[in-house]
């Protein structure tokens, strides 16, 4: 209680993490959440969020997701406005949102309606032969779902889940052709957030080779920077 507490005293920040698939942003959204008391926004889980609990905003997502066609901007950032209102005065780690320049611009238009703004944006840089290696390297449980890395979380015995003893297979978006694809979109979308955070001063890199917790232990003095403490 006390340490919940001690996050609602913290200074607020709205803080976007990007970078190309494989660097660990996830990761890092994840610890954020867990380690420093910050709401995780991932786009995915909250449009399943409203689908499930049957929304508006559910709705008028659900029939994008089940045809497979992108979910309009001003849709996404309807959700985005109604995930403020529901977690206002809490501190956000934007997982992966924005990806692109149109969506960056609304997502600060959103944030000012509510007298708010991005505090800090941290892209977590990773070569592209390297995210290659990485994500061809991921295996995943049939069973429970659990995912390994072949390079540095491998299982115990080959070809097996730890937890389950379900067998691990490579899903179809982890082979290097579709990985390379996403990188092809990474670079003709999402990396020109680069220059859009750094025209406005609030951006700062951080080198994804580094491992989780060196780069956990970067970004926590980031924040702290920012914070001013």
């Amino acid at each position: 209680m006390a340490t919940r507490l001690r996050f609602k005293l913290m200074k607020a920040l709205n803080l976007v993490l990007f970078g190309p698939p494989g660097s660990g942003k996830g990761t890092q959204a994840e610890l954020l959440r867990d380690r420093l008391g910050f709401v995780h926004y991932s786009t995915g889980e909250v449009f399943r969020d409203h689908i499930s609990r049957k929304t508006a905003v559910g709705q008028a997502v659900e029939r994008f997701v089940v045809s497979g066609g992108l979910v309009p901007d001003e849709t996404v950032l309807e959700v985005v406005g109604a995930y403020l209102s529901e977690h206002a005065g809490s501190s956000i780690v934007f997982d992966g949102f924005p990806r692109t320049i149109p969506q960056a611009e609304g997502l600060d238009r959103v944030l000012a309606g509510r007298g708010l703004a991005v505090g800090l944006a941290v892209l977590v840089d990773l070569a592209d032969e390297e995210v290659v290696r990485r994500l061809t390297s991921r295996r995943q449980c049939r069973q429970c779902s659990k995912i390994y890395n072949l390079s540095f979380r491998p299982p115990r015995e080959a070809g097996k889940c730890d937890d389950c003893g379900g067998e691990l297979y490579q899903r179809r978006d982890d082979t290097e052709m579709v990985i390379r694809d996403r990188l092809r979109v990474y670079h003709g979308q999402t990396k020109p957030l680069i220059e859009f955070y750094d025209r406005r001063g609030c951006l700062k890199t951080i080198d994804g080779a580094l491992g989780r917790d060196r780069v956990f232990e970067v970004l926590s003095g980031l924040i702290a920077e920012v914070r001013g403490g």
